[in-house]
């Protein structure tokens, strides 16, 4: 995936189109006045795993390696304005303890240091309900945006209690700061994978290679050299697949059959 964009997936990416009064909703059509947007949303993702779930007709996908500095990097190489918005959608380490492993945090607000994003889209009762007939739990909150992975459990309380966050990753923040300084329609769309109450294993953390897949060598000789371990990694995976079955599963959202509505700008 070279510097972070979704490379193999080229072929879904449209560009085009110009306007600012954005509905990201069904088939990607979004409208100005009648007249049909033809731009794509750029979707910035942490993991080729979230990438590939978002990638699709419309959705122009990138993925920072969970390098943050990648992903800035990234993102001053687009042109803002062949995009008619922003999402981040991915995994998040979870911050409320009510939370667990593949349940969906719809932002309403995304945190980093001193400085607030408002998310621009809201997912109506509706599909809140919906989701929730398919034994995936969907709430507000707001996301803790960071530069570095929180991992320790006292960490995350931590921040949950400066923050009020109900989870945080290393993406929305980032994707929040561009879309407002390009004056683009901004959401993101988290599932939890590391609930509060789970610490993430050192290994698990530090075995994502530059072009986001995991480095299982590196995780095989840290199994050998602390078998012990192996136990927390296994759970970390289990709770990994959770969110990510969950994630496919919101993938609609961005598809637009299960609409996201528009908040005021």
């Amino acid at each position: 995936m070279g510097s972070g964009a979704v490379s193999k997936f080229e072929e879904h990416q449209q560009k085009g189109g110009r306007g600012r009064d954005v509905r990201l909703g069904a088939a990607f059509t979004g409208t100005v006045g009648h007249v049909v947007d033809p731009r794509p949303v750029l979707i910035v993702t942490g993991l080729v795993q979230e990438a590939r779930i978002a990638a699709g007709p419309g959705m122009f996908v990138i993925c920072s390696s969970s390098d943050s500095s990648q992903l800035r990097a990234l993102l001053a190489t687009l042109d803002s304005t062949t995009f008619r918005g922003v999402i981040s959608f991915g995994v998040a380490g979870g911050l409320d303890p009510a939370l667990r492993s593949g349940d969906v945090v719809v932002a309403t607000e995304v945190m980093a240091g001193d400085t607030r994003w408002l998310a621009g889209l809201s997912l109506s009762e509706e599909v809140i309900r919906s989701v929730a007939m398919r034994r995936r739990r969907v709430v507000r909150g707001g996301l803790a945006g960071v530069e570095h992975v929180v991992a320790a459990r006292s960490c995350k309380a931590a921040l949950r209690l400066e923050t009020g966050a109900a989870a945080v990753d290393m993406e929305s923040h980032i994707a929040a700061a561009y879309a407002a300084e390009a004056g683009l329609p901004f959401a993101a769309l988290r599932v939890i994978s590391d609930p509060a109450t789970r610490a993430l294993p050192a290994v698990a953390r530090n075995a994502i290679k530059p072009n986001g897949d995991i480095d299982l060598p590196k995780v095989f000789r840290s199994i050998a050299r602390n078998p012990l371990m192996l136990r927390s990694l296994v759970s970390t995976g289990i709770d990994f697949n959770r969110a990510l079955r969950s994630l496919r599963g919101c993938r609609s959202f961005l598809l637009g059959s299960e609409s996201l509505v528009p908040a005021n700008f």
